[in-house]
Protein backbone atom coordinates (compact mmCIF):
# COMPACT_ATOMS: atom_id res chain seq x y z
CA UNK A 1 0.00 0.00 0.00
CA UNK A 2 2.92 2.03 0.66
CA UNK A 3 4.75 1.75 -2.24
CA UNK A 4 0.75 2.84 -4.17
CA UNK A 5 0.35 5.86 -2.26
CA UNK A 6 3.63 7.68 -1.94
CA UNK A 7 3.25 8.01 -5.70
CA UNK A 8 -0.48 10.66 -4.69
CA UNK A 9 2.15 11.85 -1.46
CA UNK A 10 -0.47 10.25 1.50
CA UNK A 11 1.54 9.90 4.17
CA UNK A 12 3.26 6.32 5.04
CA UNK A 13 1.32 3.87 6.58
CA UNK A 14 2.73 2.23 9.91
CA UNK A 15 0.24 0.86 11.07
CA UNK A 16 -3.36 -0.74 10.04
CA UNK A 17 -6.23 -2.76 10.64
CA UNK A 18 -7.99 -5.40 8.47
CA UNK A 19 -11.67 -4.59 9.02
CA UNK A 20 -12.92 -7.09 5.95
CA UNK A 21 -11.88 -9.81 4.21
CA UNK A 22 -13.53 -12.06 1.28
CA UNK A 23 -11.45 -14.99 0.08
CA UNK A 24 -13.31 -17.51 -2.85
CA UNK A 25 -15.12 -20.69 -2.85
CA UNK A 26 -18.01 -20.02 -0.69
CA UNK A 27 -19.44 -16.48 -2.73
CA UNK A 28 -21.19 -15.76 -4.97
CA UNK A 29 -21.21 -14.38 -8.64
CA UNK A 30 -17.44 -12.34 -9.10
CA UNK A 31 -16.42 -12.54 -5.93
CA UNK A 32 -14.93 -15.87 -6.46
CA UNK A 33 -12.69 -13.94 -8.49
CA UNK A 34 -11.83 -11.37 -6.53
CA UNK A 35 -9.85 -10.74 -3.40
CA UNK A 36 -11.27 -7.78 -1.92
CA UNK A 37 -10.02 -6.35 1.52
CA UNK A 38 -10.80 -3.04 3.64
CA UNK A 39 -7.92 -1.29 6.18
CA UNK A 40 -8.01 1.17 7.97
CA UNK A 41 -5.33 3.10 8.70
CA UNK A 42 -3.83 4.90 12.12
CA UNK A 43 -4.68 8.39 11.03
CA UNK A 44 -8.08 6.94 10.09
CA UNK A 45 -8.21 6.82 6.37
CA UNK A 46 -9.88 3.44 4.72
CA UNK A 47 -8.61 1.82 2.02
CA UNK A 48 -10.26 -0.93 -0.40
CA UNK A 49 -7.88 -2.73 -2.27
CA UNK A 50 -9.88 -5.32 -4.65
CA UNK A 51 -7.82 -7.69 -6.87
CA UNK A 52 -10.10 -8.63 -10.00
CA UNK A 53 -9.17 -11.74 -11.53
CA UNK A 54 -11.70 -11.76 -14.64
CA UNK A 55 -12.85 -8.86 -16.67
CA UNK A 56 -15.67 -6.92 -15.51
CA UNK A 57 -18.04 -4.78 -17.29
CA UNK A 58 -18.46 -1.31 -15.63
CA UNK A 59 -15.45 -1.62 -13.54
CA UNK A 60 -15.18 2.52 -13.09
CA UNK A 61 -18.52 2.95 -11.77
CA UNK A 62 -18.57 0.23 -9.89
CA UNK A 63 -15.21 0.75 -7.91
CA UNK A 64 -17.38 4.95 -7.94
CA UNK A 65 -20.28 2.83 -6.18
CA UNK A 66 -17.97 0.72 -3.43
CA UNK A 67 -16.19 3.87 -2.78
CA UNK A 68 -19.28 5.66 -2.09
CA UNK A 69 -20.20 3.14 0.16
CA UNK A 70 -17.08 2.68 2.37
CA UNK A 71 -17.14 6.89 2.50
CA UNK A 72 -20.46 6.78 3.83
CA UNK A 73 -19.91 4.54 6.98
CA UNK A 74 -17.93 6.80 8.27
CA UNK A 75 -20.65 8.73 9.22
CA UNK A 76 -22.31 7.50 12.51
CA UNK A 77 -25.24 9.16 13.91
CA UNK A 78 -24.06 12.67 16.31
CA UNK A 79 -21.15 13.34 13.95
CA UNK A 80 -20.47 16.04 11.63
CA UNK A 81 -18.81 16.16 7.74
CA UNK A 82 -16.03 17.39 9.09
CA UNK A 83 -15.15 13.58 10.39
CA UNK A 84 -15.04 12.22 7.15
CA UNK A 85 -11.71 10.90 6.27
CA UNK A 86 -10.00 10.33 2.82
CA UNK A 87 -10.83 7.06 1.26
CA UNK A 88 -8.89 5.40 -1.12
CA UNK A 89 -9.66 2.40 -3.26
CA UNK A 90 -7.10 0.39 -5.07
CA UNK A 91 -7.84 -1.75 -8.08
CA UNK A 92 -5.39 -4.36 -9.15
CA UNK A 93 -7.13 -6.29 -12.39
CA UNK A 94 -5.63 -8.91 -14.54
CA UNK A 95 -6.86 -7.29 -17.31
CA UNK A 96 -7.04 -4.22 -19.68
CA UNK A 97 -9.46 -1.59 -18.77
CA UNK A 98 -8.21 1.48 -19.95
CA UNK A 99 -6.87 0.93 -24.10
CA UNK A 100 -6.45 4.54 -24.11
CA UNK A 101 -3.47 4.71 -21.44
CA UNK A 102 -0.39 2.82 -22.13
CA UNK A 103 0.66 3.07 -18.28
CA UNK A 104 0.02 0.24 -15.98
CA UNK A 105 -0.83 2.65 -13.39
CA UNK A 106 -3.66 5.30 -13.04
CA UNK A 107 -4.49 7.42 -10.46
CA UNK A 108 -7.74 9.32 -10.12
CA UNK A 109 -8.83 12.28 -7.92
CA UNK A 110 -11.29 15.35 -7.78
CA UNK A 111 -9.76 18.66 -9.37
CA UNK A 112 -11.13 21.74 -10.89
CA UNK A 113 -11.71 21.78 -14.61
CA UNK A 114 -10.52 24.84 -15.52
CA UNK A 115 -7.17 25.00 -13.41
CA UNK A 116 -6.78 21.41 -13.24
CA UNK A 117 -5.91 22.37 -9.30
CA UNK A 118 -7.01 19.19 -7.04
CA UNK A 119 -8.91 20.08 -3.94
CA UNK A 120 -7.25 21.42 -0.61
CA UNK A 121 -5.87 19.06 1.56
CA UNK A 122 -9.02 19.01 4.17
CA UNK A 123 -11.62 18.16 1.27
CA UNK A 124 -8.99 15.83 -0.82
CA UNK A 125 -10.95 12.46 0.13
CA UNK A 126 -11.14 10.54 -3.32
CA UNK A 127 -8.97 8.88 -4.60
CA UNK A 128 -8.94 5.76 -6.58
CA UNK A 129 -5.53 3.66 -8.37
CA UNK A 130 -5.94 1.24 -11.12
CA UNK A 131 -3.45 -1.38 -11.86
CA UNK A 132 -3.76 -3.35 -14.91
CA UNK A 133 -1.54 -6.27 -14.38
CA UNK A 134 -1.23 -7.20 -17.78
CA UNK A 135 0.38 -3.78 -18.92
CA UNK A 136 2.97 -4.43 -15.75
CA UNK A 137 4.19 -7.77 -17.38
CA UNK A 138 4.52 -6.53 -20.69
CA UNK A 139 6.53 -3.73 -19.75
CA UNK A 140 8.36 -6.02 -17.30
CA UNK A 141 9.33 -8.54 -19.97
CA UNK A 142 10.22 -5.86 -22.44
CA UNK A 143 12.73 -4.66 -19.75
CA UNK A 144 11.49 -0.80 -19.65
CA UNK A 145 11.00 -0.89 -15.63
CA UNK A 146 13.63 -0.65 -12.88
CA UNK A 147 12.79 -3.31 -10.08
CA UNK A 148 15.60 -2.37 -7.97
CA UNK A 149 14.60 1.54 -8.25
CA UNK A 150 11.43 1.31 -7.83
CA UNK A 151 9.42 -0.77 -4.90
CA UNK A 152 5.76 -0.54 -6.37
CA UNK A 153 7.79 -2.27 -9.74
CA UNK A 154 9.05 -5.72 -7.09
CA UNK A 155 5.71 -5.72 -4.62
CA UNK A 156 4.10 -6.13 -8.15
CA UNK A 157 6.43 -8.62 -9.53
CA UNK A 158 5.38 -10.88 -6.94
CA UNK A 159 1.78 -10.70 -7.51
CA UNK A 160 2.23 -10.92 -10.89
CA UNK A 161 4.53 -14.13 -10.16
CA UNK A 162 1.96 -16.52 -10.95
CA UNK A 163 -0.12 -17.55 -13.88
CA UNK A 164 -3.29 -18.56 -13.04
CA UNK A 165 -4.57 -19.34 -15.86
CA UNK A 166 -1.62 -21.55 -16.69
CA UNK A 167 -1.62 -22.82 -13.27
CA UNK A 168 2.24 -22.04 -13.04
CA UNK A 169 4.78 -20.16 -11.69
CA UNK A 170 6.91 -17.65 -13.63
CA UNK A 171 10.74 -18.62 -13.60
CA UNK A 172 12.11 -15.32 -14.63
CA UNK A 173 10.08 -13.56 -12.01
CA UNK A 174 11.16 -16.00 -9.54
CA UNK A 175 14.62 -15.48 -9.86
CA UNK A 176 14.34 -11.68 -10.26
CA UNK A 177 12.33 -11.52 -7.03
CA UNK A 178 15.08 -13.81 -5.25
CA UNK A 179 17.89 -11.76 -6.17
CA UNK A 180 15.90 -8.86 -5.21
CA UNK A 181 15.18 -9.87 -1.89
CA UNK A 182 19.45 -9.76 -1.08
CA UNK A 183 18.44 -5.82 -0.86
CA UNK A 184 14.83 -5.87 -0.04
CA UNK A 185 14.45 -7.77 3.83
CA UNK A 186 10.58 -6.71 3.65
CA UNK A 187 9.97 -8.56 0.17
CA UNK A 188 12.04 -11.19 1.05
CA UNK A 189 9.81 -11.88 4.33
CA UNK A 190 6.92 -11.60 1.86
CA UNK A 191 8.31 -14.04 -0.53
CA UNK A 192 8.74 -16.36 2.44
CA UNK A 193 5.06 -15.98 3.76
CA UNK A 194 3.82 -16.87 0.28
CA UNK A 195 5.87 -19.87 -0.12
CA UNK A 196 4.17 -21.10 3.34
CA UNK A 197 0.51 -20.08 2.35
CA UNK A 198 0.99 -21.88 -1.16
CA UNK A 199 1.54 -24.98 0.79
CA UNK A 200 -1.45 -24.62 2.92
CA UNK A 201 -4.89 -26.82 1.92
CA UNK A 202 -7.02 -23.97 2.63
CA UNK A 203 -5.39 -21.61 0.51
CA UNK A 204 -5.27 -23.77 -1.91
CA UNK A 205 -8.50 -24.62 -2.09
CA UNK A 206 -9.77 -21.15 -2.00
CA UNK A 207 -7.14 -20.63 -4.97
CA UNK A 208 -8.47 -23.31 -7.58
CA UNK A 209 -12.18 -22.03 -6.78
CA UNK A 210 -11.17 -18.85 -7.55
CA UNK A 211 -9.77 -19.95 -10.46
CA UNK A 212 -12.40 -22.29 -11.68
CA UNK A 213 -14.54 -19.32 -11.83
CA UNK A 214 -12.18 -17.31 -13.81
CA UNK A 215 -11.79 -20.08 -16.68
CA UNK A 216 -15.83 -20.88 -16.24
CA UNK A 217 -16.32 -17.13 -16.73
CA UNK A 218 -13.74 -17.24 -19.98
CA UNK A 219 -15.10 -20.33 -21.39
CA UNK A 220 -18.96 -19.19 -20.77
CA UNK A 221 -18.00 -15.61 -22.64
CA UNK A 222 -16.28 -17.39 -25.54
CA UNK A 223 -19.39 -19.82 -26.13
CA UNK A 224 -21.68 -16.70 -25.91
CA UNK A 225 -19.46 -15.46 -28.65
CA UNK A 226 -19.29 -18.31 -30.85
CA UNK A 227 -22.93 -18.87 -30.58
CA UNK A 228 -23.58 -15.46 -31.59
CA UNK A 229 -21.42 -15.55 -34.79
CA UNK A 230 -23.26 -18.67 -35.69
CA UNK A 231 -26.71 -17.19 -35.50
CA UNK A 232 -24.98 -14.19 -37.61
CA UNK A 233 -24.16 -16.75 -39.89
CA UNK A 234 -27.08 -18.95 -40.03
CA UNK A 235 -29.45 -15.10 -40.14
CA UNK A 236 -27.14 -14.67 -42.92
CA UNK A 237 -28.08 -17.50 -45.49
CA UNK A 238 -31.36 -17.37 -44.42
CA UNK A 239 -31.64 -13.60 -45.63
CA UNK A 240 -29.17 -14.60 -48.75
CA UNK A 241 -31.96 -16.97 -49.82
CA UNK A 242 -34.66 -15.07 -49.15
CA UNK A 243 -32.88 -12.45 -51.25
CA UNK A 244 -32.62 -14.60 -54.24
CA UNK A 245 -35.82 -16.01 -54.31
CA UNK A 246 -36.89 -12.83 -54.53
CA UNK A 247 -34.76 -12.21 -57.31
CA UNK A 248 -35.82 -15.11 -59.19
CA UNK A 249 -39.50 -13.95 -58.74
CA UNK A 250 -38.91 -10.30 -59.51
CA UNK A 251 -37.33 -12.30 -62.97
CA UNK A 252 -40.40 -14.47 -63.46
CA UNK A 253 -42.87 -11.74 -63.25
CA UNK A 254 -40.82 -9.60 -65.86
CA UNK A 255 -41.14 -12.91 -68.09
CA UNK A 256 -45.16 -12.60 -67.58
CA UNK A 257 -46.14 -15.79 -65.12
CA UNK A 258 -49.21 -15.31 -63.27
CA UNK A 259 -48.94 -15.04 -59.39
CA UNK A 260 -50.52 -18.53 -59.33
CA UNK A 261 -47.50 -19.86 -61.04
CA UNK A 262 -45.03 -17.64 -59.34
CA UNK A 263 -46.31 -18.78 -55.81
CA UNK A 264 -45.90 -22.55 -56.40
CA UNK A 265 -42.48 -22.26 -57.85
CA UNK A 266 -41.19 -20.06 -54.96
CA UNK A 267 -43.29 -20.44 -51.67
CA UNK A 268 -43.68 -16.91 -51.41
CA UNK A 269 -47.08 -15.67 -49.89
CA UNK A 270 -49.91 -13.72 -52.75
CA UNK A 271 -48.96 -10.59 -50.70
CA UNK A 272 -45.04 -10.90 -51.06
CA UNK A 273 -45.65 -11.91 -54.78
CA UNK A 274 -48.27 -8.62 -54.99
CA UNK A 275 -45.38 -6.50 -53.03
CA UNK A 276 -42.58 -7.25 -55.65
CA UNK A 277 -44.95 -6.19 -58.75
CA UNK A 278 -44.85 -3.08 -56.71
CA UNK A 279 -41.49 -2.37 -56.15
CA UNK A 280 -40.82 -3.63 -60.49
CA UNK A 281 -43.52 -0.77 -60.92
CA UNK A 282 -41.73 1.69 -58.89
CA UNK A 283 -38.54 0.77 -60.28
Amino acid sequence: MNAILQRTGRATITEAMFLNQELGGEYQDDKQSRLDIVVKTQAGELINIEMQLSTQQDMFKRSMFYWSRLFTTQLQKGLGYHTLRPTITINICHFTLFEEIVHYHSTYHLYEDALLQRLRSKDDVLEIHFIEMDKFLHAWFNQTLNALDDILVRWLLLLGMVDARKQKTCDDIYLELEALTMKDENLQQALSAWEELSQTPETIIAYQSRLKYMIDEVAKLEDAKYHAQQEGIEKGIEKGIEKGIKAVAKNMIASGYDNEQIMQLTSLTVEEVLQLRTEIEVE
